[in-house]
């Protein structure tokens, strides 16, 4: 039952010593206004993070030759060796794990040169040989048109995907590129998509300065025989990545004849390593504001405490003559632990309000980009949790108090001056 007499006396007795309660209060306010802070930049940290990588498989690797550093079966050590088109069947025969596999070539950008053209427009851009599964590792939204397909491949057809930065110093604004032709080192090519690229992991060069051409194409029209500069390799599902990147490694050392014991001679890159490295730091993170923000709202905790035993020690004649009058320890309990929670919450609610607040600017600030910290907001569960946890500490700040009022003897404490 609602007690207007003894939350009017609660709110008295906090608003007695006015310095005295800001004062006290200030730990708990800066303690949660500071893990609201760290929650919502680890948030957004974890948010910009996974905007960045959105749309690249993260169960990935990229493989490539190198010269051997061991001799092996006659052949010196140095020597220079390239994967070739056959490999492509052959590992997808002796890696069953391999979910995608699409190798690449990679044109550089024409030495700095204006290697791509259309009329008295140009550019130097990269020119990449990609099959139609390379997007299924490394996704490109189509702004325009399609990207390129297996009938391109198969037709080895003279057609091209361009980046949006390359449609736009190419072609006019109001302008459709699509069905038009470009010059790539002096061969003409048809557009058949204009692609965004939504991840800001670059392999083979940024793909908004990019040209992509049919893998097949590519060999041909630029004398690059059956040569694969390197392949993008996604695992099965349930797979290790660092299993079909072993087995790779085995397959072409074998068929080149490389030393088993060679480490250097097919490099590689494991997409998925770098991505649980990210995802254990970020748990690291979340761990350590977790960690500093519930120790300061603990300590903000200790404050609420000591001032509440120093408030029961100065109202220890008023206890002792409520207890001759007949109070049980049961609301004397209660009385001190209410007084503590109030004045918790209080302070612990206004740092979570200023704390949210502070996070919105912060939102509004960077919205409109492509940052690595996005969106500083904390959800609906994390400031539930935040007021349970709150909730839980300022019981326990009135614990110690409400226990030493309850011990008060009434006739020691009538005496007490």
């Amino acid at each position: 039952m609602f007690d207007l007499d003894r939350w009017q006396e609660i709110w008295f007795t906090i608003t007695h010593n006015k310095s005295r309660s800001v004062l006290t209060a200030f730990g708990v306010f800066w303690g949660m206004f500071m893990l609201v802070v760290m929650v919502g930049a680890g948030i957004a940290l974890d948010r910009g993070i996974s905007a960045n990588v959105e749309g690249f498989a993260t169960n990935s690797c990229f493989v490539w030759s190198q010269e051997t550093t061991e001799p092996y079966k006659g052949f010196k050590k140095g020597r220079n060796w390239n994967m070739e088109n056959a490999d492509i069947p052959l590992l997808q025969n002796k890696v069953p794990e391999i979910q995608y596999l699409a190798p690449v070539l990679s044109g550089g950008n024409g030495g700095g040169t204006n290697n791509v053209t259309r009329n008295e427009k140009a550019g130097s851009y990269n020119i990449n040989g990609y099959y139609p599964q390379y997007n299924l590792i490394d996704e490109s939204k189509m702004t325009f048109g399609r990207y390129i397909n297996d009938i391109d491949i198969a037709e080895k057809r003279k057609v091209c995907v361009i980046g949006e930065r390359v449609c736009e110093v190419l072609f006019p604004k109001n302008e459709n590129p699509l069905g038009k032709n470009i010059q790539v080192n002096g061969i003409y090519f048809q557009v058949v998509g204009v692609a965004r690229h939504t991840s800001d992991i670059n392999i083979g060069g940024n793909p908004e300065e990019s040209v992509v051409l049919p893998f097949s194409t590519m060999q041909q029209a630029f004398n690059q025989g059956n040569m694969v500069h390197y392949l993008a390799v996604t695992a099965q599902p349930g797979v290790k990545v660092k299993v079909i990147e072993d087995k790779i490694r085995e397959v072409l050392k074998t068929k080149y004849s490389i030393s088993p014991d060679d480490k250097k001679a097919v490099g590689g890159f494991n997409v998925e390593d770098q991505f649980t490295m990210f995802l254990y730091l970020g748990l690291g993170i979340g761990f350590l504001i977790w960690f500093v923000g519930l120790g300061t709202l603990f300590a903000g905790a200790v404050g609420v405490s000591n001032i509440m035993l120093v408030t029961v020690r100065e109202r220890t004649k008023e206890i002792g003559i409520r207890r001759a009058l007949g109070a049980t320890p049961r609301s004397i309990i209660t009385q001190i632990l209410s007084e503590s929670i109030i004045l918790t919450l209080i302070a612990g609610i206004l740092g979570l309000m200023l704390g949210v607040g502070l996070l919105s600017l912060v939102g509004m600030a960077l919205s409109g980009g492509d940052q690595f910290f996005q969106d500083p907001q904390i959800s609906f569960t994390v400031a539930l949790s935040a007021l349970i946890i709150l909730l839980i500490i300022g019981t326990l700040a009135g614990f110690i108090p409400a226990n030493r009022a309850m011990k008060i003897k009434p006739i020691e404490a009538i005496r007490e001056e």
